[in-house]
């Protein structure tokens, strides 16, 4: 996987908890930095091991589906995309009544759980072409990380709309990336 696609990929898995993240900034009464550090370390955290645990399942697997692997990524990236860009399109504006001053920890890491479901998906998909998955984990942890912290510093200031955007742009992105992973496989181009 070139350095590129892994680039692409963490800021593609990044978008849905960028998204969540402004909606945690919008929530807060008045987002300080070490929350958002908090937030972003517990996102980054998750969304570098689901990956991971997505890899070990797809390479279980890997053996038996070798003659279709690109499909498979191919399928999975795609499908993944187009939900992302389906949820961001579609999903309604959310008033925020009375806000925070802190979110406790287990809302944020079921938060970042469900944020990283599709990066397991993902890892899943690495294992089938056979990539080295911690670089790319430790990407995509770091890449979230970053999302997640500005995304809550920002969040008042850009409220709910800018992370339906961001989680559309990053479904593109990821479909981008399974139309490549199957082009190169097939050896088209």
């Amino acid at each position: 996987m070139s350095p590129l696609s892994i680039v692409l990929l963490s800021l593609a898995m990044s978008t849905d908890a960028f998204a969540a993240a402004i909606g945690k900034g919008t929530a807060l009464q008045k987002p300080r930095w070490s929350e958002a550090l908090r937030t972003g370390a517990i996102f980054g955290v998750i969304e570098a091991i689901t990956p991971v645990i997505g890899w070990a399942l797809g390479l279980t697997a890997a053996n038996y589906v070798r003659a279709s692997d690109h499909w498979i990524a191919f399928g999975l990236l795609v499908g993944l995309g187009l939900r992302m860009v389906y949820k961001g399109l579609t999903a309604p504006t959310v008033q925020v009544g009375e806000r925070l001053t802190r979110h406790p920890f287990w809302l944020l890491a079921l938060t970042g759980f469900a944020t990283s479901i599709d990066a397991m998906a993902v890892g899943v998909g690495l294992a089938f072409i056979n990539v080295n998955v911690l670089p790319v984990a430790a990407a995509i942890g770091f890449t979230t990380f970053v999302a997640v912290t500005a995304g809550v510093m920002v969040g008042r200031v850009l409220g709910t709309v800018a992370g339906k955007w961001a989680e559309v742009c990053g479904g593109i992105l990821l479909t981008g990336i399974g139309v490549s992973i199957l082009i190169e496989h097939l050896g088209v181009g």
